[in-house]
């Protein structure tokens, strides 16, 4: 499935891949690695509340700014909460940025093999293989709490409004 008019780059209209995912509908699983090559699925988080941060790519000042937030956040919730943020970066780069960036406490994880996430999150940016930026909230319930798509790419989300679905 794709669908046009959801995100722009720089202005430019792009094509998404995947399904609408709304606040209320079960959230797909996903199979993504980590950065030690592990898959990583959403089943793993089952039981807690999961933050998805989805990024294009985090050598980008926006990708950068937005996991340091979702990471800062992470250490001031609770252990039934878990920080996730995924993108089409390479596992080696991520862990090379999660040490220099001192990242410690949202998880870093990696599309890249099969854009399972992208996929399955109707995320994955067809012109650029790469995810748009968005965010998802799952309960402990394995229901979408919120869901947002920013329109543009280059755009910050909403991050006080998905901190409050996870709350």
């Amino acid at each position: 499935m794709e669908r046009t008019g959801v995100v722009t780059f720089l202005g430019n209209p792009l094509t998404l891949v995947g399904p609408e995912i709304k606040a209320g509908d079960e959230a797909p699983d996903f199979t993504v690695l980590d950065n030690g090559l592990g898959a990583k699925t959403l089943a793993d988080f089952a039981g807690r509340t999961v933050v998805i941060s989805v990024t294009p790519s985090l050598d980008t000042p926006v990708c950068d700014a937005q996991l340091r937030r979702f990471n800062d956040t992470a250490t001031k919730v609770g252990d039934d909460v878990v920080v996730l943020n995924v993108s089409m970066d390479l596992p080696f780069a991520n862990k090379r940025f999660c040490s220099v960036a001192g990242i410690d406490k949202a998880l870093t994880l990696s599309d890249h093999r099969d854009a399972s996430f992208g996929n399955a999150y109707g995320v994955l940016v067809k012109e650029l293989r790469l995810l748009a930026r968005a965010i998802f909230v799952v309960g402990k319930d394995g229901l979408v709490k919120h869901a947002e798509i920013v329109p543009e790419m280059t755009n910050h989300p909403d991050y006080d409004k998905a901190l409050a679905a996870a709350m």
